[in-house]
């Protein structure tokens, strides 16, 4: 089993060393125990950045000596409660998807009103993991029926100063020939990838990023793909201007925006192909 890392804040002036504490921070990889429950659930998702819709959930599952659980159940159950304990619509399930540095439960259910709620999880803490749904207009970063706003972001053409146009290793990902800017006047679908390889605290970029670009063999003449950096440097200290121009404090995150540049979904934190696939499909058609 692999001890988790800790997912990292993001944004003008944040050192990637300054990391966030407590649940209602930003992006927080935050473990939700109990007493007496079989596991402990690691909270895979920035927990400001909800909106009412559909929520996308995801759960890793860890042991009280804070360790990745890799030998889950194929199928958890859950229910949403809110803030006074009251169920929040009916139960529903996830299935365990593979993918480093473990595995997760991409739970989704949806939620109308703004507020605090939590994810109680079958076997897992009566508590469960905590989270905020918010008006649309208090969040930063673009959601689902808002424009993706475009960047100017750096390509072959124009690094604009990187010290690594792309940090995917061992080969650069084929996403920076045209700026997001340019892809959103193309007429197609965009799906734009903001994340550091190099220096993901959370070890989920890298395999987030490759199951992009292995993507392509199903959706290449369909979208648009564009990857931005989240540092300038090859230290990993300073915050490009692209991860600011979405307002993001965390990292990664999948922007998918129709062909009108409407932000149809956006996938947050850690994904696996089976999932990506299943929502670029439903982009394109």
């Amino acid at each position: 089993m692999t001890h988790f890392p800790r997912l990292i804040e993001l944004g003008t002036g944040i050192s990637r060393r300054r990391f966030i504490a407590g649940i209602a921070a930003s992006g927080a990889l935050a473990a939700c125990s109990g007493s007496g429950e079989g596991f402990t659930l690691v909270q895979r998702f920035p927990n400001n950045v909800l909106v009412p819709g559909e929520i996308r959930m995801p759960i890793t599952l860890s042991t009280g000596a804070a360790e990745f659980i890799q030998d889950g159940p194929a199928t958890l159950g859950a229910r949403v409660v809110d803030i006074d304990g009251n169920p929040i619509g009916g139960a529903f399930t996830a299935v365990k998807r593979t993918v480093a540095p473990a595995p997760y439960y991409d739970f989704r259910t949806t939620i109308d009103t703004p507020g605090v709620y939590a994810l109680v999880v079958d076997g897992g803490p009566d508590t469960g993991a905590s989270f905020q749904v918010l008006e649309p207009g208090e969040v930063a970063v673009p959601t689902p029926g808002q424009l993706l706003p475009g960047f100017d972001t750096p390509t072959i053409g124009d690094e604009q100063g990187l010290a690594s146009l792309c940090t995917l290793s061992p080969e650069p990902c084929p996403f920076h020939t045209v700026s997001l800017t340019d892809a959103l006047t193309m007429g197609k679908p965009v799906a734009y990838y903001v994340g550091t390889p190099a220096f993901c605290s959370t070890g989920s970029c890298a395999p987030a990023l490759d199951a992009l670009v292995a993507s392509r063999e199903l959706f290449d003449d369909k979208i648009i793909y564009v990857h931005a950096e989240v540092f300038t440097d090859d230290a990993g200290i300073d915050i490009a201007p692209a991860v600011t121009a979405v307002g993001m404090t965390y990292e990664p995150a999948l922007f998918l925006a129709d062909a009108n540049g409407v932000v149809v979904e956006r996938l947050d934190a850690v994904w696996d192909s089976t999932e990506l696939n299943g929502r670029l499909t439903l982009l394109t058609s």
